[in-house]
C-alpha cells in the first residue's frame, strides 16, 4: 500500500488498482456506464459551483499568525510527497482571492465551496481567536456576496492544527470540542452573512490514509486508531452542528462524505470477495452515514470503537443536517485476502474498464449507485453532489488546455445525478473539483483537476475548454448530448 498512487482521490485504502496504468488514461472514452435521463434541463434553482480546500490553494503558510498544520510537518517529511513540493505557493489564493471569485463569477457559477484553515483563526487549535484569520475569510465571503455567489465554507479539510495532534488529535476526545469551538468563533463572527457550512471532508479518507496507511498527515500507521479517530470526528461534527445553531438559527448546516460503491473483485460470481466488500463498505460509507443519519454504527466497527463511546454520544451525533455533500469519483473493488491483518485486499477494477488518471475505473453508474442507497437506506435527504472531477494524466508539464476529455468527464456525471433525479433523489447542486491545478496532497503538483490552468513561476491564470463548457452549463442549466 505504499504506492504513490494511494492518495486523497483514491477514495479509499482498496480502491487503486490499476495503478500501473495511470500516466497513460485520459477520461475522454464514452463507455458501458453511461446514464439514461429522460430530460437534460435541470431546475432553475439548482446550485452550480466548484470547490476548493485552503492547504491546496491558499500558500501563505504563516500570514496573519496563522499556526502550523499537520500538512505543514508532513509534506517535510523526505519522501512522503511525489514531487518533492510543498504548498507554500499553491495557487497563492490567500492573496489572490478576489481574482479567483472573478474566475467563479466568470463561469456563471453562483456557490463556491471554499474551506477555512482552523489554524488561521486558532493556531493552537484553541484558545484565543486570531482575528487576522478571521479578517481574511470575512473579506472572501464579502467578495463573492458582491458578486451573487453563496459561500459554502467547509471547516475541516483535513489541516487539523499542530498543536492539537501533539495532544493527540482526533484520537483525543478533547478534539471534538475544540471542533466546537472553533465552529462557534467561525459562526458568531460571520454568521450574519455566511449561511452555508460543511462540517467535516472526507473524514474516511482523513481516518484511513492519515490514521492506518500513513500516507496522508499526519503519517500515522496504527489500526488501533480506527476507532477513536472515527467516533471523534462525528462527535465533533455533532457537537459543531450544535455550535452552529446556537450561534444562529437559519445557517444551512451539512457534511461531505467521500462515498463510493464497494465492490467484489471478480463481479458477482466472486462469492468468496463479498465479504471483503461489506466490510469495506461499513468502515468507509456507513461509519460517517449510520450514526449522522440514523444514530448507531454499524456492526462491523463495533471492536474498532470499543471503549470510545460514551453514553448519549450518538445522541450528540446524531444531528440535523440540511444537506449531505456526496464526493465521487470512482468505485471501489475488494478481494479477500487470509494473508493480511483485516482479511481485505485492493482489487482490480473489471478488465478493459476505462481508467482515469489514478488508475482507477471511470465509472458514472457508480455515482447513480451510491445515490440510491442514500435514497433508500437513508430516508433520502437532500444531497449536495460537492466534489466531482478529471485530473489531467500526471506529470511536471504544463496543463491541457483543450480539455475536451474533462468536459465530456463531467458531462457523463451530471447525466448520472439527473438520473438520480429522475428517480427521486433530492439533489439540489453540483461542485465540481476544482478552480484551479492545485497542490494535490501527497502527488504534490503532478496532478491537475482545475478549470483553470495556472503558470507557477507568473501565477497567470488560463481558463481551459472546460471553463467554458461549464459555463455554459451552468448559465443554461441544459445538458449537451456530446
Amino acid at each position: 500500500m505504499g504506492d504513490k498512487g494511494i492518495n486523497r482521490r483514491a477514495l479509499g485504502a482498496l480502491a487503486v488498482g490499476g495503478a500501473a496504468a495511470a500516466s497513460l488514461s485520459g477520461c475522454e472514452r464514452a463507455g458501458p456506464t453511461e446514464a439514461t435521463v429522460k430530460s437534460r434541463q435541470f431546475p432553475s434553482d439548482f446550485v452550480w459551483g466548484v470547490a476548493t480546500a485552503a492547504f491546496q490553494t491558499e500558500g501563505s503558510p504563516t500570514a496573519d499568525g496563522r499556526g502550523a498544520t499537520i500538512w505543514d510537518t508532513f509534506e517535510k517529511l523526505p519522501g512522503k510527497i511525489k514531487d518533492g513540493s510543498n504548498a507554500d505557493v499553491a495557487t497563492d489564493s490567500y492573496r489572490r482571492y478576489a481574482e479567483d471569485v472573478d474566475l467563479i463569477a466568470g463561469a456563471g457559477l453562483k456557490a463556491f465551496r471554499f474551506s477555512m484553515a482552523w489554524s488561521r483563526v486558532l493556531p493552537t487549535g484553541s484558545g484565543t481567536v486570531n482575528a487576522a484569520g478571521l479578517d481574511h475569510y470575512e473579506r472572501l465571503v464579502d467578495a463573492c456576496l458582491a458578486k451573487g455567489i453563496a459561500p459554502y465554507a467547509t471547516l475541516f479539510h483535513w489541516d487539523l492544527p499542530q498543536a492539537l495532534q501533539d495532544k493527540g488529535g482526533w484520537s483525543a476526545r478533547d478534539t471534538a470540542k475544540s471542533f466546537a469551538d472553533y465552529a462557534a468563533a467561525v459562526a458568531g463572527r460571520m454568521g450574519d452573512r455566511l449561511k452555508h457550512f460543511i462540517t467535516l471532508n472526507e473524514p474516511a479518507v482523513h481516518t484511513v490514509f492519515g490514521h492506518v496507511l500513513g500516507e496522508h498527515a499526519p503519517g500515522l500507521k496504527d489500526i488501533a486508531l480506527l476507532g477513536p479517530t472515527t467516533h471523534h470526528m462525528n462527535l465533533g461534527q455533532g457537537l459543531a452542528i450544535q455550535a452552529l445553531r446556537a450561534a444562529h438559527g437559519d445557517l444551512k448546516i451539512g457534511t461531505t462524505q467521500a462515498l463510493q460503491p464497494c465492490r467484489p473483485a471478480g463481479g458477482a460470481a466472486a462469492f468468496w470477495n463479498r465479504p471483503a466488500s461489506s466490510g469495506l463498505d461499513a468502515l468507509w460509507n456507513r461509519a460517517w452515514l449510520d450514526p449522522l443519519l440514523k444514530g448507531t454504527y454499524p456492526g462491523l466497527m463495533d471492536d474498532f470503537l470499543k471503549g470510545h463511546v460514551r453514553d448519549g454520544d450518538l445522541k450528540t451525533v446524531r444531528q440535523p443536517i440540511d444537506f449531505l455533500g456526496v464526493n465521487y469519483y470512482a468505485p471501489a473493488y475488494v478481494k479477500l485476502d487470509l494473508a493480511s491483518p483485516s482479511h481485505i485486499a485492493p482489487g482490480a477494477p473489471p478488465k478493459g474498464a476505462e481508467l482515469d488518471a489514478f488508475g482507477r475505473q471511470i465509472d458514472p453508474s457508480g455515482l447513480a449507485e451510491v445515490l440510491k442507497m442514500v435514497r433508500d437506506d437513508y430516508g433520502n435527504p437532500p444531497v449536495m453532489i460537492t466534489e466531482n472531477g478529471c485530473s489531467d494524466p500526471f506529470g511536471n508539464g504544463p496543463a491541457v488546455i483543450d480539455d475536451g476529455f474533462r468536459s465530456q468527464y463531467l458531462r457523463r456525471h451530471l447525466e448520472a445525478v439527473k438520473s438520480a433525479m429522475e428517480s427521486g433523489s433530492r439533489i439540489g447542486g453540483y461542485f465540481t473539483w476544482t478552480l484551479i491545478d492545485n497542490w494535490e496532497w501527497d502527488i504534490g503538483y503532478t496532478s491537475k483537476f482545475g478549470l483553470v490552468a495556472m503558470d507557477r513561476t507568473t501565477g497567470v491564470r488560463t481558463p481551459k475548454a472546460s471553463y467554458a463548457w461549464f459555463r455554459q452549463v451552468a448559465t443554461t442549466g441544459t445538458l449537451p448530448t456530446a
